[in-house]
């Protein structure tokens, strides 16, 4: 545990303290939404949203009176950038499942395995990432390089068309072991002739792990541009990682539809690109970063909004 201390603020029993209650929380999700097979509601979707926000909402208020206010709003901050970069990958998920023709009754199952991977690859990438920068400072300028490519990469890439069966990861799969285009309810494998065969649900998932593993490259170096405490930098990534399943079934029907996001993510990685390339001439405050991520995250929802009726408007 001494490592961990060199890290962070947090002292070791709040570190097993918040990951034994991230597993209780998970275990109560899987137990009341995991084995369903219904479609996951609208209604349903909301509720646990808002339930995961105020949990992390929670979590942070406490966090930053007990280590203090600079810290909460590292937390805080950190947890709109995740969750605006979350959002992005929506559009992903959706396209993945798409190309698999997934069921909607499944989707909520895939998601909650692809949001259980997410969690252990994030949590060993941002140790590994603070232990690296606690080592080596230089590391700073390189992760703030990463941003600003990505935030041009954002500003000109287009993600509308995905093969998702034609990932390589997916070519290895079927390599390796037999797969059907056959569905088993919602387990990932199923017994056809007596062979054990992976059913889409797995491939899904595999495509959507794997994409999460490219994301990470975008939103590690984001969350350490925000936070160097390796604490708040895990806390917030994995708070706002948890929502993601429930904040897919709340904006899967229109999340097509935010077509300034692109742009606006574009603006928040270039924006603390930069502020983590400049940090030894001048250090940007918290409360303007998150002042300004704000702004932006707002600004894009807003256009989309707007220029969408206006559109529905003209076509009446």
């Amino acid at each position: 545990m001494k490592f961990i201390s060199e890290l962070s603020v947090a002292p070791p029993w709040l570190w097993m303290a918040f990951c034994t209650g991230i597993f209780l929380l998970l275990l109560i999700d899987l137990s009341l939404f995991g084995k369903s097979t219904h479609k996951f509601s609208r209604k349903s979707a909301l509720t646990e949203s808002g339930i995961w926000i105020s949990i992390a909402l929670i979590f942070n208020l406490w966090f930053g009176f007990a280590y203090g206010k600079e810290l909460g709003l590292e937390f805080l901050t950190g947890y709109l950038v995740e969750k605006s970069l979350s959002v992005d990958n929506l559009f992903i998920i959706l396209l993945i499942f798409s190309s698999f023709r997934i069921p909607d009754k499944y989707q909520h199952r895939v998601l909650f395995y692809g949001v259980l991977g997410a969690i252990v690859l994030r949590a060993f990438f941002i140790i590994l990432g603070a232990q690296l920068l606690h080592m080596f400072h230089w590391i700073l300028y390189v992760f703030g390089g990463i941003l600003v490519v990505t935030a041009f990469k954002f500003l000109f890439d287009s993600d509308k068309k995905i093969e998702a069966q034609e990932n390589w990861s997916i070519r290895f799969i079927k390599r390796i072991m037999p797969t059907t285009n056959l569905f088993n309810g919602n387990h990932f494998f199923l017994r056809e002739n007596g062979v054990r065969k992976a059913t889409p649900l797995f491939l899904a998932l595999i495509v959507i792990e794997v994409t999460d593993l490219i994301f990470a490259v975008d939103s590690i170096p984001a969350v350490f541009a925000v936070t160097q405490d390796a604490f708040v930098a895990f806390a917030s990534n994995i708070l706002a990682i948890l929502g993601l399943r429930a904040l897919y079934f709340v904006l899967a029907d229109w999340v097509g539809r935010l077509r300034y996001l692109k742009p606006g993510l574009a603006a928040i990685l270039g924006f603390i690109g930069i502020k983590m390339l400049l940090i030894e001439v001048y250090k940007i405050p918290s409360w303007v970063s998150l002042l300004v991520i704000f702004s932006i995250l707002a600004t894009a929802a807003l256009s989309s909004w707007y220029v969408t009726k206006l559109e529905e408007r003209n076509l009446r």
